[in-house]
């Protein structure tokens, strides 16, 4: 996630994003840069229009939290857990491409 947000420092900053200023702004902050990670991210953000992304992201809508009630069913338990490891496998399937649109 941090390479995420380098990448978002650099954008805000206006800083161009190359992997050695990604690699710069990691150190930076104290973190040990992967240039694979970074190559990958950078490859997944050419052509991303980051503002766009962002503005898209902030207006969708968030799902509300469940209403507190009764004891859940181990059921009901059981297949949240396999949304989740479902949903963990779609992401990385997905690529970092995914993060802004």
């Amino acid at each position: 996630m941090e390479y995420v947000y380098a990448a978002l420092l650099l954008h805000k900053a206006g800083g161009k994003m190359t992997a050695k200023a990604m690699d710069e702004v990691l150190t930076a902050a104290g973190s040990k840069p992967d240039k694979g990670r970074i190559k990958a991210l950078l490859a997944a953000l050419k052509g991303v229009d980051i503002d766009e992304a962002l503005t898209s992201a902030a207006a969708m809508p968030v799902a509300a939290a469940p209403a507190a009630g009764g004891a859940a069913a181990p059921a009901a338990a059981e297949e949240k857990k396999e949304e989740k490891e479902e949903e963990k496998e779609e992401e990385m399937t997905a690529g970092l491409g995914s993060l802004f649109g």
